[in-house]
């Protein structure tokens, strides 16, 4: 793996299982969070965390297609799907495909072509570099969100 490769996957763990220099990762921005605190609504107006997760989820989906040559757009149902009843099995399931699809990324970027960074992915007018680094830029703004979130649905 080149240089760069290997920072931009190191970027793209840390901002996900941590430790970041910044705060919290998403999986330590998740941390003690159930099913029925991430179904709820906090703040007026906000997503909730489980809808956050599964926005990302949908991101991770997004990027995964252009490296494989998928020049298929993300639905909206798929950007924001529809979250179901709160249970402990269906959460823990959601950040379970969460992980998986960061570990599944990290895996393409470590295998990915270093002369295609500076290429469009699929027929995205973004360069391979940019969506790598852009996934990180998501998942750190989400993860400020749901700490956010975590802070207005304390008891």
């Amino acid at each position: 793996m080149t240089t760069e490769l290997a920072r931009i996957e190191e970027q793209l763990r840390l901002s996900f299982e941590g430790p970041a220099w910044h705060g919290p990762s998403v999986l330590e921005a998740l941390e003690s969070v159930t099913s029925d605190r991430a179904y709820q609504h906090p703040i007026a107006g906000a997503h909730s965390i489980w809808e956050l997760v599964l926005h990302l989820t949908g991101t991770y989906r997004l990027v995964l297609r252009r490296v494989a040559g998928d020049t298929t757009p993300l639905s909206a149902d798929e950007d924001w799907p529809a979250v179901p009843l709160p249970t402990e099995p269906d959460w823990t399931a959601a950040i379970r495909t969460l992980r998986e699809l960061n570990q599944q990324l990290r895996r393409e970027i470590a295998r990915f072509d270093p002369d295609r960074l500076d290429k469009p992915l699929a027929d995205s007018p973004y360069a391979a570099y940019v969506q790598f680094i852009g996934v990180t830029q998501h998942d750190l703004y989400h993860a400020g969100q749901i700490v956010l979130l975590k802070r207005a649905n304390q008891p």
